[in-house]
């Protein structure tokens, strides 16, 4: 376990601001964190855990500790005619788990190539891209309880996934840290590809494979959202709304060229970029921060920005979101004080 003082925070999240931490501490194993967890420093101090810094914006220093993951492995653990089971650490890199099961011809994970973070954040957030959700890979979730260092193991069921949501989001919010995730991939060629124009855009470049549509997906990202490392960006800034099918209906008679995906007979959803595109954000800035020029979606840090620099952008966007559709964004970053 490592544990540093006064830290600049500025390359643990994908906005860049350089604020600091009191006290930063990362572990490489279940035994380090609870380790940390017994030593005390928690009844003394406020606590924030992160994994790769992608959905957050800190508004200002943090005065407490910021603990992290580098529990690393990815450690397949059963396998049948049909699927595999595969263990893998808090602390991979997302992307990297990717790789490594279109590497090995497992399929599923493809569609969510080049999402930002850790393997234990995704099963936090329920990631989400091209019409699949992490959950629909996920067996079960290996966490630590904070307040007695107890391992537990949560099953799909137990984690209560929604859109962008997870029963460590809510219910059980601050009460555990995830320490690894146990995903099943199958072994046999199952691709989704009915997102929008995914399956046109993969056959573009070839034939339908997993490389192939890996690929295609890190190429149509990169060409919508900005590299962190250029612009700090923390990608999509807002989740899609999802609003009642009466509501659905008044916009779409006032706005027929709408996007919008069925979720239920009582609720579609809208995509928040469009309406932040008709609202007239898409490129705007202010002060240090923009919404990008390319995808209305994505909050930029032009250089320099403060945190709440981009909060205030977000408000803006969000009241003139509201004042024309009558529809409430929610921010899909987490905002830190």
């Amino acid at each position: 376990m490592q544990v540093f003082e006064n830290i600049s925070l500025k390359k643990y999240h994908a906005f860049g601001i350089d604020v600091k931490a009191r006290y930063f501490v990362e572990y490489a194993s279940v035994d380090e964190l609870k380790s940390f967890l017994e030593s005390g420093m928690l009844s003394e101090n406020k606590m924030l855990h992160i994994g790769g810094g992608s959905n957050l914006l800190f508004l200002k220093d943090y005065d407490g500790i910021i603990l992290h993951s580098v529990i690393k492995g990815i450690e397949p653990v059963s396998s049948d005619n049909d699927s595999v089971t595969v263990k893998v650490g808090s602390g991979v890199v997302w992307d990297d788990f990717v790789q490594f099961c279109v590497d090995n011809n497992w399929y599923g994970a493809e569609n969510l190539s080049l999402i930002p973070g850790e393997t234990g954040a995704s099963a936090v957030q329920n990631i989400g891209a091209y019409g699949v959700e992490v959950k629909d890979l996920i067996e079960t979730v290996y966490a630590v309880e904070i307040a007695t260092g107890n391992e537990v193991v949560f099953s799909n069921a137990d984690c209560e996934y929604g859109y962008r949501e997870s029963v460590f989001k809510g219910r059980l919010k601050g009460k555990f840290i995830v320490t690894s995730v146990v995903f099943k991939l199958s072994l046999l060629p199952e691709f989704k590809l009915t997102y929008q124009h995914l399956e046109a855009e993969v056959l573009k470049n070839g034939n339908i494979t997993l490389q192939n549509v890996r690929n295609t997906i890190i190429a149509v990202r990169q060409s919508k959202l900005p590299d962190p490392e250029v612009l700090g960006n923390a990608g999509s800034f807002f989740m899609n709304p999802v609003v009642p099918k009466k509501h659905f209906l008044e916009l779409q008679a006032k706005y027929p060229e709408m996007p919008h995906y069925y979720v239920s007979e009582t609720e579609e959803k809208i995509p928040a970029g469009w309406l932040i595109d008709r609202c007239g954000w898409k490129g705007r800035r202010i002060g240090n921060a923009a919404v990008h020029d390319k995808q209305a979606l994505v909050i930029v840090n032009c250089g320099g920005a403060s945190g709440h620099e981009i909060a205030g952008l977000s408000e803006q966007i969000r009241e003139s979101v509201r004042a024309q559709f009558g529809v409430e964004l929610v921010p899909e970053v987490n905002f830190i004080s």
